[in-house]
């Protein structure tokens, strides 16, 4: 979640974001979801909207952050094999519709572990299936999905950078405009800017980033703005 609200449409539905549902020459292709829900930590609640994004061809995918939605979720994914539900964090808006997106189609939920303990506070019952780590790599449809570990926002957040689809989905890690808040607990504000500086600003300028909320950039409109990130605070 941003520090401000995310600016997305209201509806569940698909968006679109430059190169969305277009199929690459490795014949993926990138699908965009928006569910709306609620975000809830330390004691306050907020309402969300948030990306979901799938990464896959006619026969099988990935789905990024299964938020708030499952039956749109699984209807996004249709019949095509789901390989894994990816959390890029454990906050409780990225990962409420996860289980039963899940249990419903088989796929294992992977998570980075130094995010399990925000992970059972929204499911303290249900375990994930599998950890991210920095330097994995999950492959669908020819493509290549990088984990990158980005600790800031949250201790286990990740992105998952896709080199050949020119893209870095970032989660709550890089929004266009700034950096993932920071002011809640399990968060840091220097760890954030030296994830951003050091694993998201040296991609490639023209990388596209698609953020967990809200809509896309590039790394190198966010590049120039980061002394003024820095600045602030936030």
């Amino acid at each position: 979640m941003t520090a401000s609200s995310p600016g997305s449409s209201g509806s569940s539905g698909f968006s679109g974001a430059p190169g969305d549902g277009a199929p690459t020459p490795g014949g993926a292709r990138i699908d965009h979801l928006v569910t709306s829900g609620t975000f809830s930590l330390d004691g306050s609640t907020w309402e969300v909207d948030n990306n979901v994004w799938l990464i896959g061809d006619e026969r099988e995918v990935y789905v990024i952050d299964a938020a708030h939605d499952a039956e749109a979720v699984i209807a996004a994914v249709g019949g095509r094999r789901l390989l894994g539900v990816v959390c890029t964090h454990g906050h409780d808006d990225h990962i409420d519709a996860a289980p039963e997106v899940a249990d419903r189609t088989g796929a294992p939920i992977l998570l980075h572990p130094d995010d399990r303990v925000l992970w059972e506070m929204r499911h303290p019952d249900r375990r994930p299936d599998g950890p991210l780590a920095d330097g994995d790599t999950l492959t669908v449809a020819g493509t290549e999905l990088r984990v990158l570990h980005t600790p800031g926002h949250s201790p286990g957040a990740v992105c998952l950078y896709a080199p050949g689809l020119g893209t870095v989905f970032s989660g709550d890690t890089l929004f266009r405009g700034g950096p993932g808040a920071t002011g809640r607990s399990y968060s840091s504000f220097p760890t954030i800017i030296e994830s951003i500086r050091d694993r998201l600003l040296t991609l490639p300028p023209e990388t596209v980033v698609r953020t967990g909320h809200g809509d896309p950039t590039t790394v190198g409109d966010e590049a120039p703005q980061l002394e003024e990130w820095i600045a602030r605070g936030h």
